[in-house]
């Protein structure tokens, strides 16, 4: 995806886990922040408990998606998906991309990889791997100082 266009549809998930959304209800009222990660990926646990830090620091301000992307065979059991994310505390919903639609819908190859769209569900920054929390979190105070201004 290029910066500034649209953020995709949520379809195709196989399952949702912790409640599902969609564009609209994203779309509008605040940000959002998608992160897409994967049972089989160390760095996507590691960064968790930030990515969490964050979801619960900006609760009231900012929409939080995580999107599970398989890496292999051994990530489409949706038992193991259910128990890593309890494991990790994920309680925002979850895309469970197990025929990985969405990851084609935002060209994503990477996890873990975060999506910052603006209100307007227009991407604003796009980061991968591991570490950058604080390069994440600026951008989305970034965000965050733009919608107040036009409030």
């Amino acid at each position: 995806m290029k910066l500034r266009e649209p953020m995709p549809e949520l379809n195709g998930a196989v399952d949702w886990l912790n409640g599902q959304v969609t564009k609209e209800e994203l779309v509008g009222e605040k940000p959002t922040l998608i992160h897409f990660w994967s049972i089989s990926c160390h760095l996507c646990k590691e960064a968790m408990p930030q990515v969490n830090e964050f979801r619960d620091k900006y609760q009231d301000k900012l929409n939080v998606v995580a999107v599970h992307m398989p890496r292999s065979e051994d990530d489409l059991d949706l038992n193991e998906i259910k128990k890593v994310a309890a494991d990790h505390d994920i309680t925002q919903p979850i895309f469970v991309d197990s025929e990985m639609k969405l990851a084609d819908a935002f060209e994503n190859q990477y996890v873990p990889a975060y999506y910052v769209f603006d209100k307007d569900g227009k991407l604003r920054h796009f980061q991968a791997g591991g570490g950058g929390m604080k390069m994440l979190e600026k951008r989305v105070n970034r965000v965050l100082g733009e919608m107040e201004k036009q409030q």
